[in-house]
């Protein structure tokens, strides 16, 4: 059974708010095959790096090589810090993120402890296969954010999606078919 780690956004995560959705779909649409992990991330309606760090390292740890890391939203933010300044031990199949913020791209996306190590981009090369998702009209991470991660991560496979989804409650058919590449 192939594992993929989810990794929520940020915000409420009750019943149709922010990442539920998509986990459910993600689930319904992956199946027996796939063993979806999601943890709660600490405090979500005001995330700090510190307590999704220890987290995220802890789900880490526990995961087999050859895992599949998602993260929404502020949970790609967080994914790709942790990834940037932690020595795993692990390899992984493939890092997927969808409607990542770049934090530290302007003033109005300043957020200091997700902010990306320095070296990110010597670091990038180590990532395996690497994918991002972005919607072109995005209304709440806009998408000059893809830009930057596409500077910082050059091999990384870029997939603009048509619309201006952000927090995909209904689920993202091209997220699933990307997984099931694995």
């Amino acid at each position: 059974m192939k594992q993929v780690l989810f990794i929520h956004s940020a915000g409420p995560q009750g019943e149709r708010e922010g990442s539920t959705g998509l986990l459910r779909y993600l689930e319904d649409e992956l199946g027996s095959g796939f063993q979806v992990i999601a943890p709660k991330m600490p405090n979500p309606e005001d995330p700090q790096y510190a307590t999704w760090k220890v987290k995220l390292k802890e789900e880490i740890a526990a995961l087999d090589d050859g895992a599949v890391l998602v993260g929404h939203s502020i949970g790609g933010s967080a994914l790709f810090k942790f990834l940037s300044e932690e020595e795993l031990g692990k390899s992984f199949a493939k890092v997927i993120t969808i409607a990542a913020p770049f934090w530290g791209i302007n003033s109005d996306w300043e957020l200091e402890n997700f902010t990306l190590a320095e070296n990110f981009v010597s670091r990038s090369s180590l990532l395996p296969d690497v994918v991002l998702f972005h919607s072109i009209g995005d209304d709440i991470v806009p998408f000059n954010h893809m830009g930057k991660y596409m500077e910082n991560i050059p091999n990384a496979t870029v997939r603009q999606l048509t619309g201006s989804d952000h927090v995909f409650q209904d689920g993202l058919e091209e997220l699933v078919e990307e997984i099931r590449k694995v």
